[in-house]
């Protein structure tokens, strides 16, 4: 995997073992020209993987970072990874719903990737969304399967966009 643009474009990122789906080099380039300059804006990637989302808004200014992923096994990877950075890249290893439950300070971009089987995905959004980790103005964006819809609206977010890439859909959620 490559990262797609910013200061790092074209840097190479290792794949960490285990179950793994990375996401798509068009998807990530195409979510992060949406955001455009992240200079000044902070960033939290959850079920981070191989740290490239964090990367790539890194390599476009964000500061500070948070990466957190749960797999000991990526673990190695996700560190040797953001190494790169040109800013420090905080990693929490613990699980996303753990993370959410302990936050104390808020986002300006939050980017959810969790594996596609995941069942409790909009159980997490609400979860989010009434967190510390958003403020009024913070967007958050989800990454999953084409069919697996919305259930429901959530009371503190907005969806504004959607976007489709392949078999899945990043969904981006305003914080009212």
């Amino acid at each position: 995997m490559r990262i797609t643009g910013g200061t790092l474009c074209g840097r190479q990122v290792e794949v960490p073992d285990g179950v793994i789906r990375p996401a798509m080099d068009r998807m990530r380039e195409s979510i992060f020209s949406i955001l455009k300059d992240l200079t000044g804006f902070s960033f939290l990637d959850i079920f981070s993987g191989s740290g490239i989302i964090a990367l790539e808004a890194a390599s476009r200014g964000a500061n500070p970072i948070e990466a957190v992923e749960m797999d000991p096994i990526k673990r190695k990877t996700i560190l040797k990874n953001t190494a790169m950075s040109p800013v420090r890249i905080q990693c929490r290893f613990m699980s996303a719903e753990l993370y959410v439950k302990r936050a104390k300070k808020s986002f300006s971009y939050i980017f959810c990737d969790p594996p596609f089987p995941y069942k409790f995905k909009w159980e997490l959004v609400e979860n989010i969304s009434k967190s510390p980790l958003m403020i009024p103005g913070s967007l958050l964006m989800i990454h999953r399967p084409r069919e697996d819809y919305i259930k429901g609206s959530f009371e503190n977010l907005e969806l504004v966009d959607n976007r489709e890439y392949g078999r899945s859909n990043v969904d981006f959620f305003l914080k009212k």
